[in-house]
């Protein structure tokens, strides 16, 4: 009897795991902003879902719809309603009944956005679903990634598949990096030249062609590497792009990173060399009209991307021409110089109903009025930008820059240096608890950046793409509260899903992690002794201040993880350990990342004192490892040493590379 009771029993409780299906929407990325659950559950067809829309412009929904295998019809049942108005709408709702699903939205944006959400139900597998109702909107308005397709030419085919992806991820904004040093792709008529000699040059790696000194190419010599769009290929992708609800902002660099266009019309620059162009020369101005024209007449975007970022301005303290339009303009440094080409920019943009964004150094010497900032050097530009009534784009180097690597350096293709895994990217909030609401008012958004000096190849780029960029796509949709470790679980997910569609993908499943010597406090002989500097460390990486070579925490593998100690000079400090005692081993580890201008010292000499003026050497340490290797490593400078002090002196002798620089983590006494 009791044997049949427990059997019973058992046949119950699997009736009732089946008759409760699993939830559909637990893998949703981005997460969306509500799930109610209902009662009942729906039992989907086993045929392709048959979808009504009723809506404007029905049809070219219907034609997305058949591409992603659902079946339109627009008469007879459909398992699947879809009803939209007329406004520009990104919410949506989406519903589960036990008759079939429905999604509706105030705009044809919104149904898109559901359309998404039931494709990535559909990627669960399940066959029967809950009965609930998803409620979802953005948080932010702009979605974003940047593609640079000036270091390294892409096709159209890859832009629109990774727009394939950024439509999973619900992203809406496309900024493509047409112009920089090493290659002009935008097609230009009234200056052919950008298009058949600054698209081109005779090295495939840009590290090759910077090595041989930035030579550009004619257009069909043979053997040459780059490239450029021609305007039916840019129409075809603007449409591409807008049938996905995605924006196509287009960047012309001025007034720096323009190398390629002095290269091809030097009476454009100062002197005829250079990255600049010279705002003293109406020629300059004469020209970025023109190109803008042209720009404008291909892109239906209202924002114009006219880059402002990183000139050096060195040439225009000389420059007469520049003098000239200073003194004119009535101008008291180059900031303002600067300045008066973007606003006037700004004026010629605004005359054709467009507006523009730049960089943050536009702010620099006084911004234009109705410019859009993008914040890169991390998030004091834009907090002032919003605080002076600009609208901004929250693009900071330390989360959003996805050219760093993602994960242990010594496991990771070559890169531009720094480290930035996918939590790094996932802990950023754009909207910082010190912003008044009315500075967040003008918080756009936030977007992913990849430049591609060192990402040379179409694997590599999305390799550095997924997952980093569903990090920016939660960001920029879903609710501010953050849960890391579910968030992970569905990247992994997505990572999956996209490695079946025929994206290269990071492994996330294997992820190597964090520096292993800087998870742990280490203890030495001179834990928290004070440090003199005789060579003071540069403002720009304090880490800790003075306490931080000694305080027995190790750096990651980045240096811009307020651990690592940065100069631009040579390196002379002593640790006083407060009395004599024996010593036996000195260390320090210094980082290697030439892609960041970080090299390795030639040497370190340690010296030991036991009154702080009289010094002996103790030994001495000797870099090893070639300037040019590529790969990111940390050196420890070690010497055994059998003696007794009580202060020892470090002095590190900088590469001899033109703005190189050291970074230390911790002078180690045992």
């Amino acid at each position: 009897m009791n044997r049949i009771i427990i059997t019973l029993a058992a046949v119950l409780i699997s009736l009732s795991c089946a008759a409760a299906p699993s939830d559909p929407t637990e893998n949703l990325l981005p997460k969306p902003t509500s799930v109610t659950p209902g009662k009942g559950s729906y039992k989907l067809p086993a045929t392709p879902l048959k979808v009504k829309v009723s809506g404007p412009d029905a049809a070219a929904l219907d034609t997305l719809l058949a591409s992603y295998g659902f079946q339109p019809v627009t008469k007879g049942k459909a398992d699947v309603t879809v009803s939209y108005g007329s406004t520009d709408s990104e919410a949506y709702t989406l519903k589960v009944t036990s008759r079939g699903l429905e999604i509706k939205s105030e705009g044809a944006p919104g149904a898109f956005y559901g359309v998404q959400t039931l494709r990535q139900m559909l990627d669960s597998g399940l066959d029967s679903w809950p009965c609930m109702v998803i409620s979802d909107a953005p948080r932010f308005p702009y979605r974003g990634v940047m593609f640079d397709v000036s270091r390294h030419f892409r096709t159209v085919d890859f832009i629109k598949k990774q727009i394939d992806a950024m439509t999973r991820l619900k992203m809406n904004n496309l900024h493509l990096h047409f112009t920089d040093a090493a290659g002009w792709r935008m097609p230009v008529e009234s200056y052919p030249k950008l298009n058949t000699q600054a698209a081109w040059r005779p090295q495939t790696k840009w590290s090759d062609w910077v090595a041989a000194g930035t030579p550009y190419a004619t257009e069909g010599q043979p053997g040459i590497y780059g490239g450029y769009y021609t305007k039916d290929e840019l129409h075809d992708l603007i449409d591409y792009a807008a049938a996905r609800h995605i924006r196509i902002i287009p960047e012309i660099e001025m007034p720096g990173h323009s190398e390629e266009v002095v290269a091809a019309y030097p009476e454009v620059s100062c002197s005829g060399i250079g990255s600049d162009l010279c705002p003293g020369k109406e020629a300059t101005f004469t020209m970025l009209q023109a190109i803008l024209d042209e720009v404008i007449d291909i892109f239906p975007s209202e924002l114009i991307h006219i880059g402002g970022d990183e000139a050096s301005k060195s040439a225009w303290h000389t420059c007469p021409d520049c003098q000239r339009r200073m003194q004119e303009e009535g101008l008291s440094d180059v900031d303002e110089l600067q300045s008066y080409l973007i606003k006037r920019i700004e004026r010629y943009v605004n005359s054709k109903g467009r507006r523009i964004v730049g960089w943050d150094e536009i702010l620099e010497g006084g911004v234009a009025p109705d410019a859009t900032v993008m914040s890169w050097r991390g998030v004091k530009g834009g907090h002032q930008a919003m605080a002076e009534g600009h609208d901004v784009v929250m693009t900071p180097v330390g989360y959003c820059y996805i050219d760093y690597c993602q994960d242990a350096p010594f496991t990771q293709p070559v890169s531009i240096g720094g480290y930035t895994p996918l939590g790094r990217v996932y802990s950023f909030e754009p909207a910082d608890s010190t912003l008044s609401d009315a500075q967040l008012s003008h918080l756009l958004g936030v977007q992913a950046n990849l430049w591609t000096e060192q990402v040379t190849t179409d694997e590599h780029a999305e390799y550095m793409y997924y997952p980093r960029t569903y990090a920016i796509a939660e960001i920029g949709w879903s609710p501010a509260a953050k849960d890391y470790d579910d968030f992970h679980r569905r990247a992994l997910v997505m990572n999956s899903l996209l490695d079946s569609l025929g994206y290269h993908v990071f492994d996330l499943a294997n992820e190597y992690g964090e520096r292993p010597e800087s998870l742990t406090p280490v203890t030495h002989l001179a834990l928290g002794a004070p440090v003199t500097y005789a060579t003071p460390y540069n403002s720009k990486y304090p880490a800790q201040g003075a306490t931080t070579l000694t305080d027995g925490i190790l750096g990651g593998w980045t240096y811009g993880d307020n651990r690592w100690q940065g100069w631009l000079t040579d390196i002379d400090l002593t640790v006083d350990l407060g009395r004599v005692q024996p010593l036996h081993m000195l260390s320090a580890a210094f980082m290697h990342s030439p892609g960041a201008w970080v090299h390795l010292p030639k040497n370190v000499v340690y010296e030991v004192s036991t009154d702080g003026v009289n010094f002996e050497k103790a030994g001495e340490a000797w870099c090893d490892v070639a300037d040019d290797y590529q790969s990111i490593m940390m050196k420890p400078y070690t010497v055994p040493v059998d003696t007794e002090a009580r202060y020892v002196r470090l002095r590190a002798k900088a590469n001899d590379r033109p703005g190189a620089w050291l970074f230390l983590d911790e002078i180690i006494v045992n």
